[in-house]
């Protein structure tokens, strides 16, 4: 077998031939999930974060690839990101996924990295090959889903606690409101890790926007929902993903509430309020999904009145060089 590295971006063909590995690869580990579209694999293969450096491999006929995200800024130079080693089912049992991840392994050592990081969905054959590496699970969580359609709603604005007022930013936030929602995102510093090696990077009004932009270069749309005081500050938000803004699958991602302002249900309106403009303004829409620590208590239980349901259960798994 060959494996070859990508040049960056990689080509249609290239592109085509990495989503049929995904497809394959899916069909048969996650049949329930929602195939990706091109537009969203082109995206994350095309446009790099700008904290970090893609490398890419890929095994010649087809039947296996390997995407590994090099962090870039100075706290986090010691390790990196497995974004996918996937291989297709007919080609399984070869040992070629093993040499894909001889692939990655030389790069992280070339590159001097001590720890790499990789999300793992439980029970199939993903979690079995990373424990064959000696990856560890250091952060144990869960997928949950919504289904949009089962949601009822009477077109009445969502009620907030007296002192708050809900905003909704679809695309980058505008400027005046970068640098508060900037520092409602460092409150996820308080958010469960685990034991994972990666170091949390400083929110500021710049990175804030880089990473909305990203979002927007990949061909995909977020939209914003915060709980705003009249001081102007940002005491609880929330963010929607479309990776594929015509597809029937959204991202919910960060979800916040300032420590100061918890206790009066602002997680809560955000999310509901996030729910009415996304089934306005994405009509087919079906399905909404993130992912929440297992340890993270009062998130799950503001999902679950919310309609989120468990779909999966996964985890960061972490291995040491």
């Amino acid at each position: 077998m060959t494996i070859r590295a990508l040049s960056l971006p990689p080509t249609d063909v290239e592109i085509d031939a990495w989503i049929k590995v995904l497809t394959a690869a899916q069909a048969v580990d996650l049949p329930q999930a929602t195939p990706p579209a091109r537009s969203e694999v082109a995206g994350r293969l095309c446009v790099t974060p700008a904290r970090g450096r893609a490398a890419l491999w890929a095994a010649d006929g087809g039947a296996g690839v390997a995407a590994l995200l090099l962090f870039t800024d100075e706290a986090n130079a010691h390790t990196a990101f497995l974004d996918v080693l996937a291989v297709r089912p007919d080609a399984r049992r070869r040992g070629l996924g093993r040499a894909l991840w001889e692939q990655v392994r030389a790069e992280l050592l070339a590159q001097g990295r001590t720890s790499v990081l990789t999300l793992v969905d439980l029970g199939g054959p993903g979690e079995a090959f990373a424990r064959s590496l000696g990856f560890e699970n250091v952060l144990p969580m869960a997928w949950y889903e919504q289904d949009v359609t089962q949601q009822a709603t009477n077109g009445s604005p969502v009620p907030v606690a007296p002192g708050y007022e809900l905003r909704a930013w679809h695309g980058p936030v505008p400027d005046d409101w970068a640098g508060p929602l900037a520092t409602a995102h460092g409150a996820m510093e308080d958010a469960p890790t685990g034991d994972i090696d990666e170091k949390i990077e400083a929110w500021t009004p710049q990175r804030l926007h880089a990473a909305h932009q990203l979002i927007l270069d990949r061909g995909g749309e977020i939209t914003t929902v915060a709980a705003v005081t009249g001081a102007g500050e940002v005491a609880a938000y929330t963010e929607l993903v479309l990776p594929d803004p015509a597809g029937p699958r959204a991202l919910q991602y960060d979800t916040v509430v300032a420590p100061a302002h918890r206790g009066h249900g602002l997680g809560r309106a955000v999310k509901l309020h996030m729910l009415d403009l996304a089934r306005n303004r994405y009509p087919g829409l079906r399905l909404i999904a993130t992912t929440v620590a297992d340890e993270n208590t009062a998130m799950r239980a503001v999902n679950e009145r919310l309609g989120y349901r468990p779909a999966r259960p996964a985890g960061y798994y972490q291995l040491s060089l």
